[in-house]
């Protein structure tokens, strides 16, 4: 018996052949193949020398697959056993003991297949939070930014701007946001007080403007779309889906493969790197299976105990949202697009031309903006759309409506997952606590009172004649949170549950210079659950900034130059433009995109 047929024997008490099929080895297994994953698949075989397997429990993303590739279809995935995992929070104590369903990408490019489109980086004031983490220097904004450029080709930002990429592997379009109800929006803010930008991923996010959209000629342009699909003929790449992973396997604290059932079998595989890419309820709960987290967790659930890591699981944040909704009397809302018997023609426009309405996910605009003076920042997020309608498709009785998607982006409250078996495919405990602190409450009235003094304008007057959802009724501060507790939900960004931070933080998970998980050799950890706290907007564009800078870490490779380029600071201590620019610059009218 070779010495890795005993260390399995060893494990099972069996013979290494009598269950498992034993696959090659490798130089690198990647078990994920979502927004992350497949950035790392393809920066790790630029070497030609490094051989890597890329194992995606989903299914393919296949061309035919109207439902993925569409953008307006976006929310038929979301609730299908096909398309969706189906997370499921525990009943959560303030939202009226409500569980929140959870969708996560069940499919090649994972949720990066299944979401709405919307890139946003987050604010640079996000990462210099970041790099003001112990140990996290090398994470603040200037060092962040090289890696959202290199990312992506903005196509409609300025081509001069050193804070946007140019020859990335992700072509953004923008907007156009151009309807006469996104127009009227515009002007609305305004009257209302706030500031239009050029580009909220530029210079000045904070202010409302067109969204740049992972939307590429009339198509999703999900993650592997742009990574995986442009190098899959590389030799030393292969992608296997419906593989689902359920241990890592350990030699002491190294990881030296893991195990997976692929096509009705059980399977091995040993590799020389062992990277996690799962997100942020797969990772911590592979990570507890195999051993590696709360000892007071894994014991009672029969788990042996590779590494003694408290923070895994723990410090889980996301975005909670609610539709404010209201009803237009002119017929200018794309409403009437939803209407079923529209359906097979605007869907035959988009196979014959990748045209008309469903084209577009319709997020083509919103914006940032602080709830009140004393925020340092943004803290409030904005996606307009011109139609009443939920994620998963229900719409309003209204022949046209419009509507702000908003939530608090900072929330004080952390939650965790946490196994509650040895069982790999039975869901993990989730618990997000919406709403159990102070500042949650308080930030909550402020989204709901700030959204309707944006849209409460002469501009949108013109358009609107009563509030749909919430209500007129729904006034005071008990009023607005007992709205939320029965009507919200997740804006679908769980983060920070395997975080970065260095060993001496005892609930730091994953090594900022490295992506190594604390006390373990060879095992990575690189999604959103890395993330030291939330960003505030969208986490698709920061997961993939973490995952180009750990493909560099991880390969050993100098990061790149920090860009020191300025950005827009709110507070009157704080310089208010660059160097040499001036307020109209970055608040003129906002523009449409190719």
């Amino acid at each position: 018996m070779s010495a890795i047929s005993n260390f399995f024997s060893k494990l099972t008490g069996k013979s290494e052949d009598y269950e498992f099929i034993q696959d090659k080895h490798r130089d690198a297994i990647v078990v994920g193949g979502g927004s992350a994953g497949s950035v790392i698949a393809n920066r790790l075989t630029e070497d030609p020398e490094t051989d890597v397997l890329v194992l995606e429990a989903g299914r393919p993303d296949s061309w035919w697959d109207l439902y993925i590739h569409m953008p307006a279809a976006f929310s038929f995935p979301i609730g299908n056993k096909h398309y969706d995992w189906g997370y499921e929070s525990e009943p959560e104590p303030e939202m009226n003991g409500r569980r929140i369903y959870h969708a996560r990408g069940k499919v090649l490019g994972g949720s990066s297949s299944i979401n709405g489109m919307i890139f946003q980086r987050g604010n640079p004031m996000d990462y210099e939070k970041w790099g003001n983490h112990e140990g996290m220097e090398n994470w603040d904004y200037a060092h962040c930014l090289p890696y959202f450029n290199k990312m992506e080709t903005a196509l409609a930002a300025d081509p001069d701007d050193p804070r946007r990429g140019h020859d990335g592997p992700l072509k953004l379009t923008r907007g156009p946001a151009t309807s006469p109800l996104f127009q009227a929006f515009f002007r609305s803010v305004q009257e209302a007080g706030y500031n239009l930008t050029n580009d909220v991923n530029g210079y000045r996010q904070e202010g409302f403007a067109p969204f740049d959209r992972d939307i590429h000629k009339g198509k999703r342009l999900s993650a592997p779309r742009a990574y995986l699909y442009p190098v899959k003929d590389r030799d030393n790449l292969e992608v296997r889906t419906r593989a689902f992973t359920t241990k890592v396997l350990f030699e002491g604290t190294k990881a030296v493969g893991v195990e997976y059932e692929w096509k009705g079998r059980k399977r091995r595989v040993t590799a020389d790197k062992v990277i996690l890419c799962g997100g942020a309820f797969n990772t911590p709960q592979l990570l507890q299976l195999s051993g590696v987290g709360d000892r007071e967790l894994l014991e009672p659930n029969g788990i042996d105990v590779v590494s003694d890591l408290p923070g895994v699981g723990e410090n889980l944040q996301d975005h909670l949202e609610v539709y404010i909704q209201y009803n237009v009397t002119k017929p200018v809302s794309i409403q009437p697009a939803l209407k079923l018997w529209k359906r097979p023609f605007i869907g035959l426009q988009w196979i014959l031309s990748k045209t008309g309405p469903v084209a577009s996910s319709h997020f083509e605009g919103g914006g940032f903006a602080r709830s009140n003076d004393d925020e340092d920042y943004p803290n409030l997020m904005f996606h307009f759309l011109p139609a009443a309608i939920r994620y998963d498709g229900t719409k309003s009785d209204s022949d046209h409506g419009f509507q702000f998607h908003v939530g608090p982006m900072y929330s004080d409250t952390k939650g965790h997952v946490r196994i509650t078996s040895k069982d790999p495919r039975k869901k993990p405990s989730i618990l997000f606590n919406y709403l159990r602190t102070e500042q949650d409450r308080r930030e909550w009235v402020e989204a709901v009172r700030v959204s309707r003094r944006l849209l409460d304008t002469k501009a949108m007057r013109e358009y609107w004649d009563y509030e749909i959802s919430p209500g007129k009724d729904v006034e005071s501060d008990e009023d607005i949170l007992e709205w939320v507790r029965n009507d919200a939900e997740t804006a679908l960004h769980p983060s920070c549950t395997a975080k970065l931070g260095p060993a001496s933080d005892p609930m730091a998970v994953v090594d900022p210079d490295t992506m190594g998980v604390h006390g373990t050799e060879n095992l990575y950890v690189v999604d959103a659950s890395v993330f030291p706290n939330i960003t505030n907007g969208n986490i698709y564009a920061p997961t993939m900034m973490v995952a180009e800078k750990a493909a560099d870490l991880i390969r050993g490779r100098k990061p790149l130059a920090p860009n020191n380029a300025p950005f827009y600071k709110a507070k009157a201590d704080m310089p208010l433009y660059a160097e040499g620019e001036t307020a109209r610059d970055h608040t003129t009218a906002p523009r449409g995109g190719k």
